[in-house]
């Protein structure tokens, strides 16, 4: 899959769902970035509403375990903290190979959705409580969607899990 389309379907699924669910949405186009402090100030929102996604893998103790793991753009994630909550012994980011697999994205521009059935979603809790909007690359570098944080916990129903590093 070439660069180029890569993301555009799982955009357009996004989009769907999100319209069929009636969320309280905008999607935004802007020059194609990836990092979060800069998209940030490109779509006009504060850093601490974006919803970083980290597609990690969780091993150890007989747990093999993909994860879309979602945390506000201005905190780290403590993968130590993750691999525990699942069972598992250590956590780590995915390769590039199984993103795309779980994804059909590329780095940066992975939504806080799965549409995997292999890729379990969690997230952090703190996302959700400084802000009524959160904000997100939706599939593609070039594409963010603003959403009611509300619709967003309701439509997507990620499991809460802190993992934050403090």
């Amino acid at each position: 899959m070439s660069e180029e389309v890569k993301g555009v379907a799982t955009h357009r699924q996004l989009i769907t769902l999100l319209t069929e669910q009636g969320a309280q949405f905008r999607v935004m186009e802007h020059e194609p970035v990836g990092k979060c402090e800069a998209v940030s100030e490109i779509r006009g929102t504060d850093l601490r509403q974006g919803a970083k996604a980290l597609v990690c893998k969780i091993k150890g103790n007989g747990v093999k375990k993909h994860v879309l793991a979602i945390l506000a753009a201005d905190q780290q994630a403590d993968l130590n903290q993750l691999a525990s909550h699942f069972g598992g012994l250590k956590a780590s980011l995915a390769s590039p190979a199984e993103v795309d697999a779980l994804t059909a994205c590329v780095f940066g521009a992975i939504p806080p959705f799965s549409f995997h059935p292999d890729l379990t979603l969690v997230a952090d809790p703190l996302l959700f409580e400084r802000f009524d909007e959160i904000a997100f690359n939706a599939g593609l570098l070039e594409k963010s969607v603003i959403m009611n944080t509300r619709d967003y916990l309701r439509i997507a129903r990620p499991e809460l899990v802190t993992f934050r590093r403090p």
